[in-house]
């Protein structure tokens, strides 16, 4: 072999060589992608037991979704699950929680994104309703009319909700402040009502911020209207129990078609359903949007 043909042939040797070792290192890359499931240990954070996402959590834990055995869903309060997503979120570290729209973190963490849900666990976009005890309307008609029409959006919750935490003040004065600025709205709710006489409506409720927003606007109302209202937080069962029974007169914290089926097929003969009051709520997990995972079936199974 004459020596020009021995160079070229180590030349094309050596471009082999380093092409095969750029796609090693290529290979090399797409394996040591950050296995999220890892670093959270396995670990969901979410809020209070008996809460409807938390039991939807649950479910797809254990029935769900195959990826997701062995994982565990951390229960424990609302505030302590956002303070853990503070945290995580201020030093870019990966975390997974149950979300629900309408809440103050999406607006002071806008980037957050819900994990796709290919099972169909958590359910499409749904409504929270306003229930109301059996011959609710015949004993309060004025009430019944009002709590009928109350109606708002997503963003009106979300903003009474972040205010509060914001500004550290009480949310039911928050809700208070947001009657009094927004007339026009409350007005759809209470024109052509005639005035209270001073009777005692009983609303129950969850003891959660979204339902605490609802509760304190629609308490604002119904008081500046000429009634005296008491609001009574208890876990969601309590709320359909205590209606289906005639010890409380209204909710509008009914997530339904999904969060609290269960719970409203129960009752559903002995309620008054009268619709959505907020249209567009939607519950599922939730991961900073700088975490490389789009699905819930990204995830792995617990070794």
């Amino acid at each position: 072999m004459n020596f020009k043909r021995y160079m070229l042939l180590l030349v094309i040797s050596s471009v082999l060589v380093l092409a095969a070792c750029g796609e090693d290192e290529e290979t090399s890359g797409d394996d040591t992608k950050i296995n999220y499931s890892e670093v959270v240990d396995y670990t969901i954070i979410g809020i209070e037991p008996g809460a409807g996402i938390t039991v939807t959590t649950e479910t797809a834990i254990e029935e769900g979704y195959d990826n997701l055995a062995g994982w565990e869903l951390e229960q424990a309060s609302t505030a302590a699950m956002v303070t853990e997503l503070e945290s995580a979120i201020a030093d870019e570290e990966p975390i997974i929680v149950t979300g629900w729209n309408p809440h103050w973190k999406f607006a002071q963490f806008p980037d957050m994104k819900y994990l796709d849900d290919p099972e169909g666990i958590y359910g499409d976009a749904e409504n929270i309703q306003t229930l109301v005890r059996n011959d609710f309307e015949g004993d309060h008609p004025d009430a019944y009319e009002i709590i009928d029409r109350f109606y708002w959006e997503v963003e009106d919750m979300e903003e009474i909700m972040y205010e509060a935490n914001e500004s550290d003040l009480d949310i039911n004065e928050v809700a208070q402040q947001w009657v009094e600025e927004n007339a026009d709205t409350v007005a759809e709710w209470t024109d052509g009502v005639n005035e209270g006489d001073g009777s005692t409506i009983e609303l129950v409720s969850t003891p959660w911020d979204s339902e605490r927003a609802s509760a304190g606007v629609l308490s604002a109302a119904l008081e500046s209207h000429g009634f005296d209202v008491e609001v009574t937080p208890v876990d969601p069962s309590i709320v359909f129990e205590s209606l289906a029974s005639g010890d409380a007169d209204a909710t509008v914290a009914a997530w339904l078609p999904f969060t609290h089926a269960d719970f409203y097929e129960n009752v559903q003969d002995d309620v008054v359903d009268l619709g959505p009051n907020l249209e567009g709520a939607k519950i599922g997990l939730v991961v900073p949007a700088y975490m490389d995972i789009d699905s819930i079936e990204d995830l792995e199974p617990a070794e």
